[in-house]
C-alpha cells in the first residue's frame, strides 16, 4: 500500500462522514463537499492502486521474460531434434531405394527434354 492509496482511502471515508453530517444537519454545502471528497478520494485511491500494480508488474517482468526466453529456447532445441530425427528417418527410407529414385528422376528429365525438343502438339 502506498501513500496515494492510504491518503485516497482516508479522504474517501472523510467524505462519507462529511456527507452524512451534511444529511443530518440538512446542509447542501456539506453534502456537496462530502461527495466531492468521496470522488477525489476514490480517484486518488485508484491511482495509488494502479501504481502498486505497475510496481508489482515491473518487479515480476524480468523473471517472466527469463522464463519465456528459457521456454522458447527449449522449444527451439526440441524442434531441431525432431527435424534431425525426420532427416535421419528420410535418409533411412531412401536406403535401398536409390534405383527407384534414379529411375523416377531419369523419367522426369527425359520427359522434360522431350517436351523442350518437340514442344507441345495440340
Amino acid at each position: 500500500m502506498n501513500k496515494h492509496e492510504l491518503h485516497g482511502g482516508a479522504r474517501y471515508v472523510g467524505g462519507k462522514v462529511e456527507k452524512a453530517v451534511g444529511d443530518m444537519v440538512d446542509s447542501r454545502d456539506w453534502q456537496v463537499a462530502g461527495v466531492v471528497d468521496q470522488v477525489a478520494g476514490g480517484a486518488e485511491n485508484l491511482f495509488g492502486r494502479a501504481q502498486s500494480i505497475a510496481s508489482d508488474v515491473a518487479d515480476t517482468t524480468p523473471s517472466l521474460i527469463e522464463e519465456a526466453r528459457d521456454r522458447a529456447s527449449d522449444a527451439a532445441f526440441r524442434a531441431a531434434d525432431r527435424s534431425a530425427d525426420a532427416v535421419r528417418d528420410a535418409r533411412a527410407a531412401m536406403r535401398g531405394n536409390e534405383g527407384v529414385v534414379m529411375a523416377v528422376a531419369a523419367a522426369v528429365a527425359g520427359y522434360a527434354i522431350g517436351w523442350l525438343i518437340h514442344g507441345r502438339r495440340g
